[in-house]
């Protein structure tokens, strides 16, 4: 009973040294805090669940649906799109899977990387009917590459098997083993025992604490008991017991050897954790700009829809003018014929222009919805946008200025350096896999022996002879621990084992790998600076561009105006022509939907030169901590007057 009750000490002692090491805190993992030996115990074996999908949407949504109808500015378009996208709510667990992988690195085992994808925001309608793209890619400038996830591969990704010097298991393992045995050992000469078989009846239990270090150090202890009891009357103690203590320690002195190469994955974990918040940050980016785009886009739209229902009343207006003429003789029957096909095609127009409002619509609610257009409260609401584009009259920063903005701030050349840092730290394991294997062991050991003095009777036929054992090793279990304790049989050992591959080839393939990749590295990090220094270039040339485009777009809609009202006016006295009224009628429609459409370019144009230098998140008043949450404290606008 003693020996069970020691066995579960052990037990119960050696696992508090794995329960009381500190717990991950997370927000989409669950945890909570042990409460209580048992809870401390159990612990480290319990599953920590991972919150269960969030698919409803925000209060926001709701308090902005009023009568049918969805009351949006660009503002509250951007805030719902940070409660309710699901690509910023994929990229929420990217963080959370970084810190998951730090925990295993920290344990010793292998790095299984983080995601490195980033997912496009979608196309506006048009430019899913038309099949081309929409933005200021269409003003002359270049679209950013800000959506790649970084150059030279994704940063962090899945180790399926490592290179470099292996790393030992860093969390401190404990073994226990119980046994219960008899033997029996036939014996050929009686002459020793004078029995024909020894029979031994024993009982063993061990423990043992193992524990690796940064160092390249590994340490154990161990501590084992034998009981036995045997029918062997010649032995002086018996029952016995045997015990030791025991300790060992390992030293890598050449492969392996140091913090630098056995904490390489702990700081790569680390890196990628800083990694995993630039990816947060580069899908905010992305999709805060793909939002605004299809918000500029519905305004557009939506006022194309205005300039066509105008266009439909003129040339309504200039049948029945026709209509009232050929009744009273004034004018040829034909020309009836040609206003009424006129209104025909400007109401084809008008119904094409309205349809794209419903796309828009439909897309834009997608994107701001959690459960997009399969809610039908949300799938019917008609998309009422508040605000208006406004042309700014600012001026644009210096090119150079621009730049340097982009250098400091954009998270995906960030995450390029961070690859780089990586596969430098990397190194330092490939390096180390070149040397030998050089380790220094050693080994202390302390036995006990105890027992009581044996009462077996001696076989027949042999004379008893008295049992007289040293009175140092009569006892029981407390004994054998004094003995242990004061030393008083110890075992030393000192060894090394040194291990020299012949060739090396696989070692010398690894490293050299592993610097071509680095090398490839710092090419696209260079690749990516150039490349961002033209995007900044095309960006300013496209705003620019789009600026002379919108200003030449309201010099024309002005000319056509005058223009239309001078042939009407010259109709009216009969010195013009229905064909001449017509014409320029077309031409103050289309006037007025490029001046629409380039107004939309130039906002696009302003929003991709804020994408291009990170400063959407800025232009957009977005808190990082609101948005990884999910919550957004700021109220919703208020309808503007008269809306």
């Amino acid at each position: 009973m003693s020996t069970v009750r020691a066995y579960i000490a052990g037990i119960c002692a050696l696992l508090m040294l794995g329960s009381s090491l500190p717990a991950q805190q997370v927000s989409i993992v669950s945890y909570k805090e042990p409460k209580g030996f048992i809870e401390k115990l159990k612990n480290p074996y319990q599953i920590r669940e991972v919150m269960p999908i969030r698919l409803g949407n925000s209060n926001r949504l709701d308090s902005l649906l009023r009568a049918g109808k969805l009351y949006l500015s660009l503002r509250d378009a951007i805030a719902l799109a940070l409660e309710n996208n699901l690509d910023i709510e994929v990229q929420r667990y990217g963080p959370e899977i970084a810190k998951a992988s730090l925990l295993r690195a920290e344990a010793g085992g292998l790095l299984r990387g983080v995601p490195t994808t980033i997912q496009q925001g979608p196309n506006s309608a048009q430019a899913q009917v038309t099949g081309g793209t929409t933005g200021a890619a269409s003003t002359g400038g270049t679209g950013s590459n800000l959506t790649s996830g970084g150059s030279g591969g994704g940063t962090g990704g899945t180790v399926i098997s490592a290179t470099g010097t292996a790393i030992q298991n860093l969390d401190p393992v404990f073994v226990s083993t119980f046994n219960i045995g008899h033997n029996t050992r036939p014996q050929a000469n009686t002459v020793t025992t004078g029995l024909t078989a020894l029979t031994f009846d024993s009982h063993s239990h061990s423990y043992a604490v193992q524990k690796s270090f940064l160092t390249g150090t590994t340490a154990s202890f161990g501590w084992n008991n034998v009981s036995s009891r045997a029918n062997n009357p010649l032995s002086d103690i018996n029952p016995s017991t045997t015990a030791n203590f025991q300790l060992q320690v390992s030293q890598r002195l050449m492969q392996g050897f140091g913090r630098a190469v056995n904490n390489r994955n702990i700081r790569i974990a680390r890196n990628n954790l800083r990694a995993s918040d630039l990816q947060f940050q580069q899908q905010l980016i992305v999709t805060i700009s793909a939002v605004t785009n299809l918000y500029w886009d519905l305004v557009s739209f939506i006022e194309d829809v205005k300039v066509k229902q105008q266009s439909v009343a003129l040339a309504q207006k200039l049948y029945e003018d026709n209509k009232k003429q050929v009744e009273i003789g004034t004018l040829a029957p034909i020309e009836i014929v040609s206003a009424e096909a006129e209104v025909a095609r400007r109401q084809q127009e008008l119904t094409v222009a309205e349809t794209l409002v419903l796309q828009q619509e439909t897309i834009l609610k997608n994107v701001l919805s959690r459960t997009g257009n399969i809610n039908m409260v949300v799938a019917e609401a008609r998309i009422v946008p508040t605000d208006r584009i406004r042309p700014s009259d600012d001026p644009i920063l210096p090119v150079q200025e621009l730049y340097d903005m982009a250098l400091k701030n954009r998270p995906d050349l960030a995450q390029t350096r961070i690859n780089i840092e990586n596969a430098k730290i990397g190194l330092k394991g490939s390096r180390s896999q070149l040397l030998p294997s050089l380790d220094v062991q050693g080994s202390l050991q302390n036995n006990a022996l105890v027992g009581q003095v044996n009462s077996v009777a001696f076989p027949p036929g042999r004379p008893a002879t008295i049992r007289n054992p040293d009175p140092f090793f009569i006892g029981g279990f407390p004994r054998a621990m004094e003995q242990l304790f004061r030393r008083n049989f110890p075992d030393y050992s000192v060894g090394f084992q040194l291990n020299i591959p012949i060739r090396n080839r696989s070692a010398q393939a690894d490293m050299i790998l592993d610097q071509l990749s680095l090398r490839q590295s710092e090419l696209n990090e260079q690749r990516l600076l150039n490349s961002l220094r033209v995007d900044v270039q095309n960006a300013v040339i496209g705003l620019t561009q789009a600026r002379a485009r919108y200003d030449t777009a309201v010099k024309e809609r002005v000319l056509q105006e005058q223009t239309l009202d001078a042939e009407q006016k010259k109709y009216a006295l009969g010195a013009s022509t229905v064909f001449f009224v017509i014409r320029y009628q077309r031409d103050l429609a289309q006037a007025q939907s490029n001046e629409v459409t380039a107004l939309s370019l130039y906002q696009k144009a302003r929003t991709q030169l804020e994408q291009v230098t990170a400063q959407t998140l800025a232009v957009a008043n977005v808190d990082l901590s609101e948005a990884m949450a999910g919550q957004v404290k700021r109220e919703a606008d208020p309808i503007p007057p008269g809306q």
